[in-house]
């Protein structure tokens, strides 16, 4: 196993980390910014008041996108135990 191998298996395992948690992300700093707006703009200054909707989005994002999030997990570790042998060399 080389080093061009192991920073080729770690620069993958990050862009699928990125792809994998970007739907998540992307719904809760939406959520987040939105709900920091109507806070603002009706000077409501709770703190808790966007866990909740954060929470909620989170949910929904998931069970939208978590069949695919899983498939994308689960293709990839075949992937890794099907290169095993190679990189044994």
């Amino acid at each position: 196993m080389t080093i061009g191998s192991v920073m080729q298996l770690a620069v993958e395992s990050m862009q699928l980390l990125i792809i994998v948690s970007a739907p998540v992300l992307l719904a809760s700093m939406i959520v987040g910014l939105v709900i920091s707006i109507i806070q603002t703009t009706t000077s409501i200054q709770e703190q808790t008041l966007t866990f909740v909707p954060k929470v909620l989005a989170i949910l929904a994002v998931l069970g939208f996108f978590g069949y695919w999030m899983i498939a994308m997990v689960a293709n990839y570790t075949m992937e890794l135990f099907r290169r095993i042998p190679d990189l044994a060399r």
